[in-house]
């Protein structure tokens, strides 16, 4: 999809043009202030269309409500302009374009509006969906489209590697993309280095699949950075749940279980397009988590990267061991602040659901930030609790902790599990985004599947620390 930035769109020769009405105002159209009915008030997401007769350049005019202007927001803008896209995607439109009439700045939220609603991985699919080519908009400031197109093509990416079939998406496959990103520095490490590295609770989730584990370290950084922050991405391309197996139906869409890998390599992409003054590592550890005759067994006691000791109370809570080492490799870097973002818990799912994401860390501060950044950007956190109590359920007999607790709290268990492995000088945040990353039927302006979660929020969130 081309986006192209015009003077004025009302003379664009397109299939659809989308203009906006507020509720209870006239539009700036004619055809449409004619025609309408009068229950076509302008609440938001009303839509009216109607064909030009050759009476204008385009053949369809689309008005989209965006209901009272005082409401206006980023949420608003984007939730109808995907709604718009999805109808002129109905009306098989190739081309289209906006002229919308507001003093509200829209211009990103209608540019990442229209590509999530865009959007479908067909690339199995013999029969490819519709789809819009190409997108005129006016009355925008050029460089903040640049941008939007920037975070677009980053939450595709992102989609693309977490809807992407477990026997395509492996462990070496993220490396070799990740290896790919022009203006990043990556360093891959193999199974020998991972051990000699001390990662030996990360090793031991890889080592019951025939793929081998793949640690990726990316690096992006400007010649003066003003901060330096690590994101580290849960990488397991396959989660069977190992000996402690899933039911089926569960495993069905666990090829999603590395949609927080997916979410930092598409960050690491946007960095080097953005260039923020600003050091960014972003860390994935890959791996598979599988049954067989080599897999780690529930009562095995595994060492982390820091030394401390782990109980296998449940080898389906495999991500937070996995991300322990990752933790402990990326306070190691000299950075000020980790985030890391995981499809780490059902409890958190149960807790949510799909409207937003958990988070938590060890800087209340750090934490609101983000939480602000996010809902600026168009996705919701909430933060969960970190109490005393969470962590005395993991408590073991025979090793520092287990690596699960009872079934309630578990997504603030798992919370307080993966800040053993932080450093106290070290500001930190965790993100579940469990319910979130991949839907099973569509929602707002999202289609079933991978949703990129994360990706908008964290690239906001570095670049407006740049």
């Amino acid at each position: 999809m081309e986006i192209k930035v015009v003077e004025n769109t009302k003379d664009i020769p397109c299939d659809v043009l989308i203009i906006n009405k507020f509720e209870g105002k006239q539009t700036s159209n004619p055809l449409i202030n004619r025609f309408a009915p009068e229950s076509f008030t302008g609440k938001k997401g009303e839509m009216f269309v109607i064909h030009t007769q050759k009476e204008y350049p385009s053949t369809y005019i689309l008005a989209l409500g965006l209901g009272e202007e005082q409401d206006m927001d980023n949420n608003v803008i984007r939730e109808t302009v995907a709604k718009a896209v999805k109808k002129c995607a109905e009306l098989k439109a190739k081309t289209i374009a906006f002229d919308i009439e507001t003093d509200y700045t829209f211009g990103v939220s209608a540019v990442i509006g229209t590509s999530i609603a865009n959007y479908h991985f067909d690339k199995y699919k013999t029969k490819k969906e519709h789809r819009i080519s190409e997108v005129y908009i006016s009355n925008v400031d050029k460089e903040s489209i640049e941008v939007a197109k920037v975070i677009a093509d980053s939450m595709k990416l992102a989609r693309n590697l977490a809807n992407e079939p477990a026997a395509f998406a492996t462990p070496t496959k993220l490396a070799e993309i990740a290896q790919g990103l022009e203006g990043i520095e990556t360093k891959v490490y193999d199974e020998d280095k991972i051990k000699e590295l001390g990662m030996n609770a990360y090793f031991a989730i890889a080592k019951g699949s025939v793929e081998p584990p793949k640690f990726i370290h990316m690096k992006y950084s400007s010649g003066n950075p003003k901060k330096r922050i690590a994101i580290i991405g849960k990488g397991l391309c396959f989660d069977s749940g190992g000996l402690d197996i899933k039911p089926p139906s569960s495993m069905l869409t666990m090829r999603d279980d590395m949609s927080g890998a997916a979410c930092v390599i598409a960050v690491m992409k946007a960095m080097a397009k953005l260039k923020p003054e600003i050091e960014v590592h972003g860390i994935i550890a890959a791996c598979e988590n599988m049954p067989s005759g080599s897999s780690y067994k529930p009562g095995d006691i595994l060492t982390a990267k820091n030394g401390k000791t782990i109980e296998v109370d449940n080898t389906d809570a495999e991500g937070r061991i996995t991300l322990a080492d990752a933790l402990c490799y990326a306070c190691e870097l000299g950075v000020d602040e980790v985030i890391d973002i995981a499809t780490l818990t059902g409890a958190c799912m149960v807790a949510l659901g799909t409207a937003a994401s958990g988070i938590m860390g060890n800087n209340d501060d750090f934490v609101k930030d983000i939480i602000k950044v996010g809902a600026y950007s168009g996705e919701k956190y909430w933060q969960l609790p970190m109490w005393k109590e969470y962590r005395d359920n993991m408590n073991s007999d025979i090793a520092d902790m287990k690596n699960t607790g009872t079934r309630y709290g578990g997504a603030s268990a798992a919370g307080m599990f993966l800040k053993e492995f932080v450093t106290d000088n070290v500001k930190w945040a965790h993100i579940d985004i469990a319910g979130t990353a991949f839907l099973e039927k569509p929602q707002k302006e999202f289609c079933k599947g991978a949703t990129g979660a994360g990706v908008r929020t964290l690239i906001s969130y570095i670049t407006c620390n740049s």
